[in-house]
């Protein structure tokens, strides 16, 4: 394939679903990465289609939360001492983010997207042959006091509005759910509609071989710059080696932001550095995956293990992992539910591409309509990437969005 359609830099989940959106729509298609299929964020994360997910990480909540939070080096959300000049400029606009005028908006934006890649998720994963790895679960949201369980009402509120269905349980109907919580869960809340895939990593190779079975390419590439040229766009690599192709989709991740820099585009990317310890899955008898709101981790269970992570470590891509917070939400684990044996667990860190606003973007970039960007969803990248390959989808073809992309807009910070 000497110049293909569409090249897609990025083989995660996002990248990937969207290179066989494209390929459905009868484009040729190359899939470039760094390292391969599945090397990144899509291998690790906690495995949940979180569509109820509608609350913004900036929020007036967080910003009551954070100055505790972040007194703890273990905490649910830290910034590396050796960081904190460096996000200065990212949580000042995350601190905007966080005007209540501004949370409405992206909670009715990331609504239009949730709802979206809700709809098109089974077709999705008929069509490429991975349906029998979704699972519906749900999730049930814990609470230790009165207070903390008020204090979470409005976001519930918010749920509602929207029309998410949620159930609020006491002790004894958590038990019902899930045996084995700690005494000091006195209150929950149970969204049935909160599904989850088999195993991430696996997912996503999955969707790799249907990809490569249908005449899709995949190369190793570490691509360090675009270039606008005449009907298209040159893509280049570190190597020196140069591609072209007609249009291109930026789906890096984290490192998305670098590559958009070459074409003269700032866009405050962040990399939130999310732990967790996957144990055997004979350590807990887990039946739903149960989220620990106030200590911001949850535990999932896979087909290869019961996954204890979560958390936020604003610390960028180049600090080396700190995975003591690995052990310290695995000891809270093992406080939480008891019978949680801890042995034999395998540590990961990955790094998921956040915007201040907790909004991806996807849309155009402003020198070229031939490249689309399709990166910052934070820690929803594997609920929105059915939603967000229809998308890009239509915009390399030239149909009419389903959703109002405004809100999306890379341009629009």
């Amino acid at each position: 394939m000497s110049r293909p359609d569409v090249i897609v830099i990025g083989a995660g989940v996002i990248g990937l679903s969207t290179a066989i959106a494209a390929q459905k729509r009868g484009l040729q298609v190359v899939v470039l990465d760094r390292e391969g299929p599945a090397a990144g964020a899509s291998a690790g994360n906690a495995g949940a289609f979180a569509f109820t997910d509608i609350l913004p990480l900036a929020s007036p909540g967080i910003l009551k939360k954070a100055p505790k939070w972040l007194l703890d080096p273990l905490g649910p959300l830290s910034v590396p001492p050796a960081y904190a000049l460096q996000i200065t400029p990212w949580m000042f606009r995350f601190w905007r983010a966080c005007q209540p005028s501004r949370v409405a908006h992206s909670i009715a934006a990331q609504t239009s997207l949730m709802d979206l890649s809700k709809a098109e998720l089974e077709p999705f994963l008929a069509a490429t042959d991975t349906l029998s790895m979704l699972r519906k679960e749900g999730n049930l949201q814990v609470y230790e006091s009165e207070a903390e369980f008020r204090a979470s009402l409005p976001g519930w509120d918010a749920r509602r509005n929207h029309g998410i269905e949620f159930q609020h349980l006491k002790a004894d109907e958590m038990a019902a759910i899930q045996p084995g919580l700690a005494s000091r869960f006195t209150l929950g809340t149970f969204t049935p509609g909160w599904y989850s895939i088999a195993d991430p990593k696996l997912y996503t190779l999955a969707l790799a071989e249907h990809f490569r079975s249908h005449g899709g390419v995949i190369e190793a590439a570490d691509i360090s710059a675009l270039r606008a040229i005449p009907a298209g766009v040159e893509v280049a690599a570190a190597d020196g080696k140069l591609r072209q192709s007609g249009k291109v989709v930026l789906a890096a991740g984290a490192f998305s932001h670098r590559i958009a820099k070459t074409l003269g585009e700032r866009i405050p990317l962040e990399t939130e550095r999310g732990y967790n310890t996957t144990l055997p899955s004979e350590a807990f008898d887990l039946r739903t995956q149960i989220t620990f709101g106030g200590h911001g981790f949850v535990v999932s269970k896979l087909s290869t293990g019961i996954r204890v992570g979560g958390t936020v470590e604003l610390g960028g891509l180049e600090l080396p992992a700190n995975f003591r917070r690995s052990e310290a939400l695995l000891q809270k684990a093992r406080s939480f539910l008891t019978g949680l044996k801890p042995e034999g667990g395998v540590q990961w860190m990955g790094f998921r591409p956040s915007l201040p606003d907790s909004l991806p973007a996807i849309g155009q970039a402003r020198v070229t309509p031939d490249v689309i960007y399709a990166f910052g969803h934070g820690h929803l990248g594997l609920t929105q990437s059915v939603g967000t390959a229809r998308l890009v989808a239509d915009l390399l073809t030239g149909q009419r969005s389903a959703i109002d992309l405004a809100p999306f807009s890379p341009q629009r910070f």
